[in-house]
C-alpha cells in the first residue's frame, strides 16, 4: 500500500484546501443571506471534498509506520478533522439562529487553522509550538 503514499497524500493536501475554501466560501455567503449555499450543487460539492478528505486521511493514517504516532499529532489531526466536518454542518444548519450558526463558523475555521498548523508543524501543539520553546 505504501507504493500509493505520494497520491494519496497529494489527494489529501488538495481536499484539504478543496474543503477549507468551499466551506468558507459556503458559510460565510450563508451567514450573509446567501440562497446558492443550500442549492444541492455546492451542498453535494461539499459533501463530496468532506468524505474525499476524511477517506485519504484515513488511508495516510492506517499507512504510515506506528513510530509516527509517538507523539500523537496524527491521531490529534484526524480526530480535530473529525470535529471540523461536524462543526461545518452545525454552521450550515438552517434551524439554528444566526448568532449559533456565526459561532459554529467560527469554530470551523479555527480548528481547520489549527488542524493545518499541526500538519505543518508535525506536532499536536501546532502554531503553539514556538510558544512551548
Amino acid at each position: 500500500m505504501m507504493e500509493f503514499y505520494p497520491q494519496v497524500k497529494w489527494t489529501h493536501v488538495h481536499a484539504v484546501m478543496c474543503s477549507g475554501a468551499i466551506f468558507a466560501l459556503r458559510g460565510g455567503a450563508a451567514l450573509l443571506g446567501a440562497r446558492w449555499p443550500r442549492h444541492w450543487l455546492p451542498k453535494y460539492t461539499s459533501y463530496t471534498v468532506d468524505t474525499i478528505l476524511l477517506t485519504s486521511a484515513t488511508m495516510l493514517f492506517s499507512m504510515l509506520p506506528k513510530a509516527m504516532f509517538a507523539n500523537g499529532w496524527l491521531s490529534l489531526k484526524l480526530a480535530l478533522l473529525v470535529v471540523y466536518v461536524v462543526l461545518g454542518v452545525l454552521a450550515m444548519r438552517e434551524k439554528r439562529s444566526r448568532t449559533q450558526r456565526a459561532a459554529f463558523y467560527v469554530a470551523a475555521l479555527a480548528t481547520f487553522l489549527f488542524i493545518y498548523g499541526i500538519a505543518r508543524a508535525h506536532h499536536p501543539a501546532g502554531w503553539l509550538l514556538p510558544l512551548l520553546g
